[in-house]
């Protein structure tokens, strides 16, 4: 696997640490490569896509619309956005996001119900074990939204 990054930001750094746990624990082979400057996010994307990984995983929303450039001519490499999505994804492109994250791109603005605070580091390890069992399970292409977690009914409540 790849984890392509690009951004300074607690959202970035959060989902970047969850996809790294995730490799940890599931022993995963993963390589990382982080665009530091606009005119580095497609030559990273194409060296993520020449590593040739199984999976390339997305954090940033930096990465949404130069994604969107590329991986539209790569349909035989697998895309994991995860916080984010491509407005118009490919289907080699996948995408984990929940409400207060959907960030779409430039030119559709942010989410009106963009959030930073609910990019939260059990909310982010979620959205990749979801992410990539969509994609090795062949449900590409989608958007996995991930609900809120319900709250516990409250005493003398039914479930």
């Amino acid at each position: 696997m790849v984890l392509l990054t690009a951004g300074k930001d607690a959202q970035t750094r959060t989902l970047a640490n969850a996809v790294r746990k995730w490799a940890d624990e599931e022993e995963v082979s993963l390589r990382t490569i982080t665009a530091t400057k606009p005119t580095d996010f497609i030559p990273s994307i194409s060296e993520a896509i020449d590593l040739s990984p199984d999976l390339v995983i997305s954090a940033g929303n930096d990465l949404v619309d130069p994604l969107a450039l590329v991986t539209a001519s790569h349909l035989d490499q697998q895309f994991l956005v995860v916080g984010a999505e491509l407005a118009e994804p490919t289907e080699n492109v996948t995408a984990a996001d929940w409400t207060g994250a959907s960030f779409r791109g430039e030119g559709l603005g942010m989410s009106s119900s963009y959030d930073p605070a609910t990019f939260t580091p059990e909310r982010a390890a979620r959205a990749v074990r979801a992410g990539v069992a969509a994609v090795l399970t062949g449900l590409t292409g989608i958007v996995v939204w991930l609900d809120q977690p319900a709250a516990p009914p409250r005493r003398g409540q039914a479930p």
